[in-house]
Parts: structure tokens; C-alpha cells; sequence
């Protein structure tokens, strides 16, 4: 195991003792693609790949991952010339 492994787990550890998920389910909301694409941001896509996967206008999109950068539930990682949308932990579906 790498060093930038536990960065992950670490990441997700502190998320769920800071941020409970029913927090997290009020700053998204109630619609389902939203919960698909919060949880589409994992470290691994874009953010247009997300908005794509899920259904949702990039535009729209964008402008949801601002409000949940306020509220700090996800960040951006730099990884080159790209950057990708991180959450603290991802929600199951209810």
C-alpha cells in the first residue's frame, strides 16, 4: 500500500465524523441524478465527465459543485492541466 492510498480513507474518516449524511442529503437534495453524480465524484473524473454520466446540464452542474464546494462537501484536485471533483465519502441510495 502506497502512502497516497490512505489519503482516501483518511479523507473519507474525518468527512463522516464532521459531516453526518443526512447533512450531505440536505446540501444536495432530493433528486436522484444529483446523489448519482455526487457520487460519480470520486477522484476520477471531471467535472463534465460527471455532468455527462448523470444526466445533467454542464452548465447546471457546475454551478452545483460551486455550492457544494461552499458547503465542503466535495473539492477539486489537480491532476495535470485537468481537475477532478473529489466528495469527503460517497451516500448510498435510499
Amino acid at each position: 500500500m502506497e502512502p497516497n492510498d490512505l489519503l482516501p480513507c483518511a479523507l473519507q474518516l474525518l468527512g463522516r465524523i464532521a459531516i453526518p449524511p443526512e447533512h450531505i442529503r440536505d446540501i444536495i437534495g432530493g433528486k436522484k441524478k444529483q446523489l448519482e453524480a455526487f457520487n460519480l465524484c470520486d477522484g476520477t473524473r471531471t467535472l463534465k465527465e460527471i455532468a455527462k454520466k448523470a444526466g445533467i446540464d454542464q452548465g447546471n452542474f457546475s454551478r452545483t459543485v460551486d455550492r457544494w464546494k461552499a458547503h465542503g462537501i466535495v473539492f477539486s484536485i489537480r491532476e495535470g492541466r485537468e481537475s477532478r471533483i473529489l466528495h469527503v465519502y460517497p451516500l448510498s441510495p435510499e
